[in-house]
């Protein structure tokens, strides 16, 4: 068994996209427009392939007010391959303006990680 992908309902899909491919290095397939229920979704790949990130948006659908007290997924990670390149994702973050929340720096349980948010806040963990 093996994780297909992960679903964000996001404010801005063309933002999102434009973060995860620019920073990732990730293809997208067209994008898949529901008139009906004016849902639409766009789905990311890796280059290496693996699981994929579905980016989706439908009006009416509320952002949570404090991510503190929340239960749910947490955060995803995504594997650059070595601790260079997770300090070179870090600078590169870091001069983009984009929210560093921790690293990079080697945690309690033996992962080399920076923690960074996307543009609608969810949190990526850049691990070697």
């Amino acid at each position: 068994m093996k994780i297909d992908h992960i679903a964000i309902w996001a404010e801005d899909i063309e933002q999102l996209r434009r973060f995860y491919m620019l920073y990732f290095n990730m293809t997208c397939n067209d994008k898949y427009v529901n008139p009906q229920k004016k849902f639409s979704s766009y789905f990311l790949s890796f280059e290496d392939g693996g699981a994929r990130i579905e980016i989706m948006n439908m009006p009416g659908k509320e952002t949570p007010l404090n991510r503190e007290n929340l239960k749910g997924l947490a955060h995803f990670a995504i594997s650059v391959g070595c601790r260079e390149n997770v300090d070179n994702m870090a600078k590169r973050f870091k001069e983009d303006g984009i929210t560093i929340l921790s690293g990079p720096r080697i945690t309690g349980d033996g992962y080399y990680e920076c923690a960074a948010e996307d543009p609608e806040g969810n949190c990526i963990e850049i691990t070697e």
